[in-house]
């Protein structure tokens, strides 16, 4: 079947490529002309492990190509997906303008009877909206289908091709009938489709991420506990996610979520259920945000701590750390991605610059892009060169190479041995049997900082 993906970023440049791969004709599109001539060259403007050899297979077979005009994907495929970005707003809600833009300049080329399939994370509503944009500029009939994406960066291929669910949103039988048909040689490996009405497949995106975020926030919150009354929150952790119910994933205790959907995704959802007047829904998933907002702020304190300058509660606008040397391992907001979008350890390189030290980041694939967003930042090529004469080790994102790094070779270079482990990236028996001062959000607090158990 001949394609058209609209929006090549993270989402729409795999799902393009992963629907060529399983042997559709493809054509993506894009505004960003830098962005199709790479991809066109078989190179992704990102990092998604794989992504790049399957763009060059299935470019030089010629089911993929990449083109910035609307009037060519109308003319080449009357199926078409929308995978632009729904970037969040101040208010929490989403930013639709993108999606409605691409809608609007597609319809005015659509010369006969399509189907306009949504895979972007957008409220409830959006399909109908959408809808209405279509016919008042399109004579033709236009089937609009939400189809939402459950990409994991760094797994997108997989996420994509081995999908745990696919859900269509739809009310024609012949737009169901073609999403079968696309998906077909997925569904016939096993991968259950779900089919259901346009405001289930709105919202369950965003309801995904809302149960990720609160699972993340919740076992922060259980690690703080411990830390009161002398557990090991590691334990904890692995002890709830032998429980099937409760699972694993998403347990590791440490600095909180970040990246382009989590943030995003419950702060939208919550904005929705408040405008819906479903205050109570609404209220719990701001919770959720402000804690794990706030463990950013814990990060902060350890680190002046560590440091040996105590950071109060309101921090005045004067310079605290006083020019402190901080080391900062980890700039991207998880490892195997170069995305650094709400990144909990940029974030909290950015604030302890702003408390007055002197920080260098070093991240194995995030550098660029941090740069671009964070120039006040120093960086540098290597994790020793961002440790030479630093006060604090900051690991901050948990990326395999900081595990294997040598505390003894990290200690010939800092000025004083003292690392944060704020997302268990390295191993905190070795650093101490090594003569290191380990601290993290999951240690205990020490007993007379403990206030008294109570039974009540």
């Amino acid at each position: 079947m001949r394609l058209s993906v609209i929006g090549c970023g993270h989402l729409g440049a795999v799902h393009a490529a992963c629907m060529a791969d399983i042997g559709h004709e493809v054509l993506g599109v894009d505004i960003d002309e830098g962005k199709t001539e790479m991809l066109s060259s078989g190179k992704a403007w990102f990092h998604e492990p794989g992504l790049d050899e399957m763009l060059s297979r299935n470019i030089s077979v010629g089911r993929l190509r990449f083109t910035t005009s609307f009037a060519e994907a109308a003319k080449f495929a009357t199926v078409h997906f929308i995978s632009v970005a729904t970037p969040g707003l101040p208010t929490g809600t989403y930013d639709l303008s993108q999606l409605r833009m691409a809608v609007a300049e597609l319809a005015q080329h659509i010369a006969g009877p399509a189907v306009i399939i949504g895979k972007s994370t957008v409220p409830p509503g959006t399909t109908a909206s959408l809808g209405a944009i279509a016919t008042e500029i399109c004579e033709h009939s236009i089937d609009l289908v939400w189809n939402p994406e459950f990409l994991r960066e760094g797994c997108a291929i997989q996420d994509t091709l081995m999908p745990d669910r696919i859900v269509i949103g739809t009310v024609s039988d012949a737009a169901e009938a073609v999403l079968r048909d696309i998906y077909r040689p997925l569904t016939d490996t096993g991968i259950p489709l779900v089919v259901a009405d346009f405001a289930t497949a709105e919202l369950v995106k965003g309801a995904a991420n809302a149960f990720l975020a609160t699972k993340i926030s919740f076992i922060n919150s259980m690690a703080d506990l411990c830390r009161v009354v002398g557990g090991d929150a590691r334990v904890l952790a692995e002890a709830l996610g032998m429980d099937p119910r409760i699972g694993k994933s998403f347990l590791n205790a440490g600095i909180g979520y970040g990246g382009g959907c989590l943030p995003k995704d419950v702060r939208g959802l919550a904005a929705f259920a408040d405008q819906n007047g479903v205050h109570k829904t609404s209220e719990l998933l701001m919770v959720v945000d402000e804690f794990n907002t706030r463990r950013r702020t814990d990060v902060v304190r350890i680190v002046g701590d560590a440091a040996g300058v105590p950071v109060p509660m309101h921090s005045p606008a004067d310079l605290l750390l006083g020019g402190k040397r901080i080391a900062v391992w980890g700039a991207a907001f998880k490892p195997g991605t170069d995305d650094v979008r709400d990144s909990p350890g940029l974030d909290v390189a950015c604030r302890l610059h702003n408390l007055g030290a002197h920080v260098t980041v070093y991240d194995p694939m995030a550098m660029g892009n941090a740069l671009e967003i964070s120039p006040q930042l120093t960086y540098t090529d290597s994790a020793l060169e961002a440790a030479r004469d630093a006060s604090v080790v900051l690991v901050a994102t948990a990326w395999p190479e900081f595990a294997g790094i040598s505390p003894s070779a990290t200690q010939a270079v800092a000025a004083s041995m003292t690392v944060v482990d704020a997302c268990q990236g390295i191993n905190n028996d070795t650093w101490r049997e090594a003569g290191w001062k380990v601290l993290s959000l999951t240690d205990k607090l020490v007993e007379a900082s403990r206030p008294p158990l109570s039974s009540h």
